[in-house]
């Protein structure tokens, strides 16, 4: 197959695999989505999940969690790991959010990501998941996977997104980010999978006997 052949095939497969594309983060508005994915960072979407119900019982407001001294941020999610600093950025951007966009998570991908503790890839899943515009960013599941799959280099997660979003529709890119992750924990993952064990890869590579040795973003 060639590049754009393997790519429609991967989207097709894929929608047939997760029809449905729930967000992996529990959260109830921008704002609360926009914490939890801060809190992923280096952290499971799992443990995640249960950090965030304690805190944003204490705050899930940009109003209500700027109210909160760093110290009580920080011991709400002392077990997402990197605490002090997510915690000092929490409160952070929240004051930021009040003084500058009104209490309101902007949808703005540049707003975004002047925001304390907010990056390319956490602005691109707000962006996505909270306003619907379409994005893809590229967690470590879907830069090993585009690279076992032949649709990058993978030299960077800037590359990798880059070469994603010229391969796949613009409308599709929303769920299909998702559905890739889902992939990549249930069936692709790192040590499960080399590049040869896999049914996307088996499909897309019936002849690769070698390994594949992806590159770290």
């Amino acid at each position: 197959m060639r590049k754009q052949e393997r790519a429609d095939f991967i989207n097709r497969r894929l929608a047939e695999l997760y029809p449905e594309t729930p967000v992996p983060l529990d959260h109830t508005d921008a704002f609360t989505l926009l914490v939890a994915v801060l809190l992923s960072a280096q952290c499971t979407d799992a443990r995640v999940n249960l950090v965030t119900p304690g805190l944003f019982a204490l705050a899930d407001t940009p109003e209500a969690m700027a109210e909160l001294e760093v110290p009580v941020i920080q011991e709400a999610i002392k077990s997402c790991g990197l605490a002090p600093r997510k915690a000092k950025a929490i409160a952070e951007l929240s004051k930021i959010l009040i003084r500058d966009h009104a209490g309101e998570v902007p949808a703005n991908m540049a707003a975004l990501e002047k925001l304390p503790g907010v990056g390319h890839k956490t602005a691109s899943v707000v962006m996505a998941q909270a306003f619907g515009v379409p994005a893809f960013p590229v967690d470590t599941h879907i830069h090993r996977l585009a690279q076992r799959w032949g649709l990058t280099s993978g030299r960077n997660v800037v590359e990798t997104e880059r070469d994603l979003k010229k391969l796949f529709p613009e409308q599709d890119w929303n769920a299909l980010h998702l559905r890739i992750i889902f992939y990549g924990r249930d069936a692709c993952t790192a040590r499960g999978c080399d590049g040869t064990v896999c049914e996307i890869c088996r499909t897309l590579y019936p002849r690769r006997r070698t390994p594949v040795v992806t590159k770290k973003g």
